[in-house]
């Protein structure tokens, strides 16, 4: 008997990850996630609009014992997502490389070693970085379910929405991006 075709994937991969106004998680309520990888095998991204309470640049210096008295550049520390809160990631702009960093789009780099910290704090990093700790996972098909459950929507990565430092309004304009109105907005699916 033959097997059903399955649809091909359609990767989000290097993609802006916008919820829905209507999310049920609440820790991803208005939330704007930069997929990293998205394949068969499943999803994984940073949450780029929302910083982890209580913790700065210098103090998780502090905590891995790289000895700055002051770092040359001050990071926010992201709240990346909700699984591995402890494993740091730093996405940025592709003018610093170093064994271990994977390209991802265009213009994002993803670096999850110690080095890129110290280079940044050390005033010879990337122009452009986000620190996040902790990441947003998704299983096999997990990611296109909620997507067809009208939970997020999505958008080409924009470095201006990525890399600015106004976390407030990144999601409201990377809805815009993709010339919505929010007051247009349903979570109904198929309803006149």
């Amino acid at each position: 008997m033959p097997q059903p075709q399955k649809k091909p994937l359609t990767s989000l991969t290097g993609h802006l990850l916008i919820a829905m106004p209507q999310m049920p998680d609440p820790r991803f309520e208005k939330t704007v996630i930069y997929i990293c990888v998205h394949n068969a095998d499943g999803a994984m991204g940073l949450v780029v609009n929302r910083l982890f309470d209580g913790i700065s640049f210098t103090s998780l210096l502090q905590q891995l014992d790289i000895d700055v008295t002051r770092p040359a550049r001050e990071l926010r520390v992201h709240f990346g997502g909700p699984v591995e809160s402890g494993r740091g990631f730093v996405l940025h702009s592709p003018d610093y490389h170093q064994d271990g960093s994977m390209p991802v789009g265009d213009q994002v780099v993803l670096t999850a070693t110690v080095d890129i910290l110290r280079a940044v704090a050390e005033g010879h990093g990337p122009e452009k970085a986000i620190l996040a700790l902790g990441y947003a996972g998704w299983g096999p098909g997990q990611l296109d379910q909620e997507m067809q459950q009208n939970g997020w929507l999505h958008a080409p990565a924009d470095s201006a929405i990525l890399f600015d430092s106004d976390l407030d309004g990144k999601w409201e304009r990377a809805l815009a991006k993709l010339g919505i109105n929010l007051s247009m907005l349903s979570s109904d699916i198929g309803h006149a």
